[in-house]
């Protein structure tokens, strides 16, 4: 099966961003890395909506859980760059995504707009959907600037979507989750084991080297 591939993309000139009338330090910080950012020049050339497109190219390229009609179920699917590569890879019609976040129209996908957090969300997704082949979940919560409370927060996401997917994944699925700092808390990995065959963090080439973040890739979904 022919799939697409992040190419490695050529160094050019290095942007520097002033600060400006309004512009924080932090934001001139992020806007500089962002403009030298060689997976969102490559991105945008492509036609993909966020350069996270390519985390979960490599995540598949090397570990094979999307294939043309398998069902996906993205969880934290704004502004669309997942989608849009589950699309080529399992064809339309395999996927609904959730996020809070208004996401623009996509052939072949399904999208709820609402928090996946909610009360009602899971059941929506699974009436949209029913069993899926894969959970996917690029959840993260706004950035506080203190390092523990971050990862407390993301931790509740990733046990929310995992709670989620052993209740919707078919036998031997895949599920996929964004992590931060060191990785999964012990007694959640310690769950999540139970119930697939395969788990380990991994951390894609297209994330950013300086970013805590990394990947809880789970696989051979198994009812414990």
């Amino acid at each position: 099966m022919s799939r697409k591939r992040p190419s490695s993309a050529s160094r050019g000139v290095s942007v520097r961003v002033k600060t400006a009338k309004g512009r924080t330090n932090s934001s001139a910080r992020w806007l500089a890395r962002q403009l030298n950012d060689p997976y969102v020049a490559k991105a945008k050339k492509e036609g993909y909506r966020s350069r996270a497109a390519y985390k979960l190219s490599e995540l598949d390229d090397k570990f094979q859980f999307l294939a043309k009609g398998k069902k996906v179920l993205d969880l934290g699917a704004a502004p669309g760059g997942w989608l849009q590569v589950v699309v080529e890879r399992c064809g339309e019609d395999s996927l609904v995504g959730i996020d809070l976040l208004e996401i623009a129209p996509l052939p072949g996908a399904a999208f709820l707009k609402m928090d996946f957090m909610e009360d009602e969300a899971p059941a929506m997704l699974k009436a949209r959907m029913g069993r899926a082949d894969v959970v996917l979940s690029d959840m993260a919560p706004n950035a506080s600037g203190q390092p523990n409370l971050d990862h407390m927060r993301i931790v509740i996401l990733v046990e929310a979507a995992f709670d989620f997917a052993v209740e919707v994944l078919k036998p031997g699925g895949t599920f996929v989750a964004k992590v931060w700092q060191g990785g999964t808390e012990t007694q959640l990995l310690e769950r999540i084991k139970k119930h697939f065959a395969s788990v380990k963090h991994v951390k894609p080439k297209a994330s950013r080297q300086d970013s805590a973040e990394t990947y809880l890739l789970a696989m051979g979904f198994r009812h414990g």
